[in-house]
């Protein structure tokens, strides 16, 4: 019925809380779990079981750390059922975290919805607003500026932050803590591009999927746990790398050359001032070293990513 793949990466006690979630809420509807692995250092992937649940449990030991989306790949290539679940180790399934997403994508009438996501509450109880809206480049090039930290411009943004998430809705995006697609969908699509290491390879998915003639649904009606920020908190200059470098790869993969080269522009020369300032005002210079280093990678590694965005 459904496979679920873990990718973990120094995730401690929270990946076993997560499998642990899983085997004591969802025994008879998950087939298989697969844990892989990004070379972790931490005691994370030691004494990972599933009790006296009989859900096989599969692991994957990278002996590098390949990055998000390749390890989501690897994975899935070890699912045989008709939906996966890519779920983060900081997220921990309810009851009806499988149920609700899995009976509405089974009607007739849903056959079309191919990937859904559900509520994530956070740690102070409250509802995450997880969802996005496909980015423009003129929503890309305003962040550069800024100017969706404004509280009237948050529309501005392609996170859907001025919604409360308390309903149901098609939308463009669900976040990838939580993110159940059909594994058909997800094999004709070739899986996560791999070129975005970490950040904006569920949203390059999803944008396929909708061109293909999928759709995306949010169901408030189900719930899951999900702390939030996970292990890249721990990295905070190379969480910034990652992140734009990934606008990067999105911008030359999706947008027209034109406004892709201007979103690249805005990104190298307006961002780091807008970011500083704001660095310094939210972090003080701890804060701005971060986000200095963040950039200094963003200039070392641009050859390369201009490379491989031709591919």
């Amino acid at each position: 019925m459904i496979d679920i793949v873990l990718v973990n990466w120094n995730s401690g006690a929270q990946l076993r809380e997560a499998v642990a979630s899983i085997a004591g809420n969802h025994g008879g509807v998950v087939d298989r779990i697969v844990v892989v692995d990004n070379d972790s250092v931490d005691d994370s992937m030691v004494n990972v079981n599933l009790g006296d649940c009989q859900i096989p449990l599969d692991f994957i030991f990278n002996k590098n750390n390949l990055g998000f989306g390749a390890a989501c790949n690897q994975g899935a290539k070890l699912c045989e059922s008709e939906y996966i679940l890519f779920l983060n180790p900081d997220a921990r399934l309810f009851r009806d975290s499988l149920s609700v997403p899995l009976d509405y994508m089974r009607k007739h009438e849903n056959a079309n919805v191919g990937i859904s996501g559900i509520q994530l509450i956070d740690s102070l109880g409250q509802v995450s607003r997880t969802c996005a809206r496909f980015p423009t480049a003129f929503l890309l090039i305003v962040q550069t500026f800024g100017l969706n930290k404004v509280p009237w411009l948050r529309s501005w943004s392609h996170h859907m932050d001025e919604w409360d998430h308390a309903n149901d809705r098609e939308v463009d995006h669900v976040i990838g803590a939580f993110f159940l697609v059909r594994r058909e969908l997800f094999e004709s699509l070739a899986g996560f591009d791999e070129r975005f290491f970490v950040y904006l390879e569920d949203l390059d998915i999803s944008y396929r999927a909708r061109k293909a003639g999928w759709r995306s649904v949010y169901l408030a009606s189900a719930q899951a746990f999900h702390a939030g920020g996970g292990t890249s908190g721990q990295i905070k200059a190379g969480r910034l790398f990652y992140a734009l470098r990934s606008r990067l790869f999105y911008a030359f993969k999706h947008f027209s050359p034109v406004s892709a080269w201007v979103l690249a522009g805005a990104t190298l020369f307006i961002e780091p001032v807008s970011r500083s300032v704001f660095s310094i005002f939210r972090g003080g210079l701890k804060d701005l070293g971060n986000t200095l280093r963040g950039y200094g990678m963003l200039w070392r590694a641009l050859p390369t990513i201009l490379k491989n965005s031709r591919k």
